[in-house]
C-alpha cells in the first residue's frame, strides 16, 4: 500500500493494552503511509475528541475494564459509524462469530501477517468510502428533489408508480399536456434519463428520508 498525500491519508486508531503490539502496528501502518493514533484502553479512545472521518479502528477483543465488544457497542450507541477490525490472541470461534454479526470488518488472530492486517484495513476503508459516496449521492438527490414544485413532486410520484400520462391527468384533474410538461421538467431537474431511473430515485428518496408523496 503506497503512501498518499497527508491530507488524504487515512487515520488508523489502534486500541490494545499491549504496548509492544501498539508499537509494532504503529510502525507498520506509518510505513504504509497511514496516520496512526494508539490507545491503551477503550476508555481512553472514547475520551478522544478528534476522530477523523476517513478512519478505522484496529481493536483488541480482551482488555482490562471495557473490552473490545463493549467499546463497539458504545460507539454504536453514540452513532459513531467507524469500521472496526478486531484482533485477539485467543482465537475463539464464538468471538469471531459475535464480531462479524456485529458488523465488524474482519477478525484477526494474533499473531497475524502484516499483509492480512493491511488487507483488512483496505477493505474497511473501501467500505467507508462506498458508504460516504452513497450518503453524498443521497444528499445530492434530495437537493434535486427539493427543487421540484409541489405539482412536479406529485407527477414524479405518479410516474414512479408506472401510470400513463392520461391516467395521471385524470387522477390530478389536469390536462394531459400539462402532465407532459411537468413530467419533462421533473426529468430535467432530477437529471434523469429514463423512467426506470426515476422509479429507482423515488425508491431511494422514500427509503432514506421517509418523504411523503
Amino acid at each position: 500500500m503506497s503512501a498518499v498525500p497527508t491530507d488524504l491519508r487515512p487515520t488508523i486508531y489502534v486500541v490494545d493494552d499491549d504496548e509492544s503490539v501498539r508499537e509494532s502496528m504503529s510502525s507498520l501502518l506509518r510505513s504504509a503511509g497511514m496516520q496512526v493514533a494508539v490507545f491503551p484502553s477503550a476508555l481512553e479512545f472514547l475520551n478522544y475528541k478528534d476522530l477523523q472521518a476517513f478512519a478505522c479502528v484496529v481493536l483488541d477483543v480482551r482488555m482490562p475494564g471495557m473490552d473490545g465488544f463493549g467499546l463497539q457497542e458504545r460507539l454504536s450507541a453514540m452513532g459513531r459509524d467507524i469500521p472496526i477490525i478486531f484482533i485477539t490472541g485467543h482465537g475463539e470461534v464464538p468471538l469471531a462469530v459475535r464480531a462479524m454479526r456485529a458488523d465488524a470488518i474482519d477478525f484477526l488472530n494474533k499473531p497475524f501477517e502484516d499483509t492480512d492486517l493491511l488487507n483488512a484495513i483496505e477493505l474497511a476503508l473501501s467500505h467507508l468510502s462506498s458508504t460516504s459516496h452513497e450518503r453524498l449521492a443521497l444528499t445530492e438527490l434530495r437537493g434535486l428533489y427539493d427543487t421540484l414544485t409541489s405539482r412536479e413532486k406529485q407527477i414524479m410520484a405518479e410516474v414512479a408508480l408506472g401510470k400513463l400520462n392520461k391516467a395521471i391527468a385524470f387522477d390530478l384533474g389536469v390536462s394531459e399536456s400539462t402532465v407532459k410538461v411537468h413530467r419533462h421538467n421533473v426529468m430535467h431537474k432530477m437529471q434523469l434519463k429514463s423512467i426506470p431511473a426515476l422509479t429507482m430515485a423515488m425508491q431511494r428518496l422514500k427509503g432514506s428520508s421517509g418523504i411523503s408523496v
